[in-house]
């Protein structure tokens, strides 16, 4: 998984923890100027439960986080006005450090900041982001804004659900039925939200079934099922390929995965949110391994000057802070955007070789407008991995292995020079180069044997290669 607010080199991550404290000092003067209940923002506290602990679990908490007027003043700030399951029963140490993670969990509810006017009609959206701790465990943040029940102008509200899952479709029904309950009472949240809790977590494939009790619709049965591709459990490909063209994605991928620099601009945060983790999903089996952040709250824009490898999400209004950054792609999302690429580097349609990106773009085409989600992830991760299983996916024959259960060697000129066709070499020796697949290769390193999705379509894409050299070579018979 990507990690968000997980820099991947010292200097990224320097960077985000000095704006964490310049933050912590900014809303510290403010409470000293008068305002005694603003919550202070610090850098996300390390997780209170063990992975052990909470790997079986749904979620680890509901937070409601309302927009509360400051007095005196015409901003607002988000506030948390519930929680399920409450802190009371956690020590004192757990219960500071997890309050600390909470008040960091606000800047991705609401990241565009303290500007905000009462509405009278607000469109839902639901979004998510990462959370990885400093012990390197990682948290998922799901939330759902909308406009709370009322009469009159009033600022919206959001629903955020952390969870050590990482499945969006599966939490995006659980806020369909946290909201349907919020409607009637906040009270109808508690008894749903505790049976969830106390289910069994499925395997992919499985269902879990919730029985929850609604007044006047008496007790209800919610069906919550897990997709059989665990890896694509958190991935939709749609909004990826309503925002871009099959031709623009194959320039965002190529930049992607020579781990470079990219900012993606939307309005909407769901945009940005499903946009980024469609493009991170994009490199199974490699793992994007540096500074990943779907939605950029206000306060951290300055993370654009960070001069490592990033993927960013940020709202179409803070355009005028990223665009006199150099060196990087600037994908424009919007709809009827002029220019899809606000800025590029420029040789993005030439990364990958030409025959792979025909066969790429001749894959794609395979998708159907009317294909369900599960669908088109399966059309579009069978053409991207197909494209490295057929430039990295003989890196199995070139690890020298030794005996007495000692790491295995790459031995990366021989592999270099095995690189079928000779016109993907130059990019095999661009790619052998970057974060991601060094960190592959150290794990097929250690790893005497090799298992997987990725190793078994290598393993039949050597068995097909294999019968058309053997079917050639019987044709060339006939002739001679």
């Amino acid at each position: 998984m990507s990690n968000e607010l997980d820099a991947g080199h010292h200097g990224p991550m320097k960077l985000l923890n000095t704006m964490f404290s310049s933050l912590q000092e900014k809303f510290h003067r403010d409470r000293s100027d008068g305002d005694s209940t603003l919550p202070r923002p610090t850098a996300p506290a390390q997780v209170v439960t063990s992975a052990q602990n909470q790997s079986h679990l749904f979620f680890e908490y509901l937070v409601v986080v309302s927009l509360r007027k400051k007095r005196g003043e015409g901003t607002y700030e988000p506030q948390i006005t519930y929680q399920f399951p409450k802190l009371a029963n956690m020590r004192r140490s757990q219960k500071e450090e997890e309050e600390k993670s909470l008040k960091a969990i606000l800047l991705f509810c609401f990241p565009e900041g303290v500007n905000w006017a009462p509405l009278t009609e607000y469109a839902s959206e639901t979004f998510s982001f990462v959370l990885t701790e400093v012990d390197g465990s990682r948290r998922n943040g799901y939330c759902r804004r909308l406009l709370p029940s009322g009469k009159g102008a009033r600022p919206p509200e959001a629903y955020c659900i952390i969870s050590q899952v990482a499945c969006f479709g599966l939490f995006s029904k659980i806020f369909d039925e946290v909201e349907k309950r919020r409607q009637i009472s906040m009270a109808m949240i508690y008894p749903f939200m505790q049976s969830l809790r106390e289910a069994p977590f499925p395997a992919p494939g499985n269902t879990v079934k919730i029985k929850s009790f609604i007044p006047e619709s008496g007790t209800e049965v919610i069906s919550l099922t897990r997709p059989l591709d665990s890896w694509l459990e958190h991935v939709d490909f749609r909004t990826l390929f309503r925002c871009l063209t099959d031709e623009e994605v194959l320039r965002v991928f190529a930049s992607t995965v020579l781990e470079r620099r990219i900012i993606f601009m939307a309005d909407e945060l769901s945009t940005l949110s499903q946009v980024l983790h469609a493009v991170a999903a994009l490199l199974y089996p490699f793992t994007w391994q540096h500074t990943f952040i779907s939605i950029v709250p206000s306060v951290l824009i300055d993370v654009v000057m960070a001069p490592t490898p990033y993927l960013l999400g940020v709202q179409k209004n803070k355009l005028d802070d990223v665009i006199d950054q150099s060196d990087m792609l600037i994908v424009d999302l919007t709809e009827g955007a002029e220019n899809t690429f606000i800025t590029c580097i420029g040789d993005e349609s030439t990364i990958l070789p030409e025959k792979l990106q025909e066969e790429l773009l001749q894959a794609l085409c395979c998708r159907k407008d009317d294909s369900t989600s599960e669908e088109l992830n399966k059309v579009v991760s069978e053409a991207f991995l197909s494209f490295f299983v057929k430039t990295v996916g003989h890196f199995p024959s070139h690890v020298k292995r030794r005996s007495g259960g000692q790491p295995g060697v790459f031995q990366i000129k021989s592999f270099c020079k095995a690189s079928e066709p000779k016109a993907s070499r130059q990019f095999v020796k661009r790619f052998i180069q970057t974060q991601m697949f060094d960190l592959f290769i150290q794990e097929v390193e250690r790893q005497p044997t090799q298992e997987g999705f990725f190793h078994q379509k290598i393993a039949e894409y050597q068995q097909s290669k294999k019968k058309e050299k053997a079917k050639r070579g019987w044709v060339r018979g006939l002739v001679v």
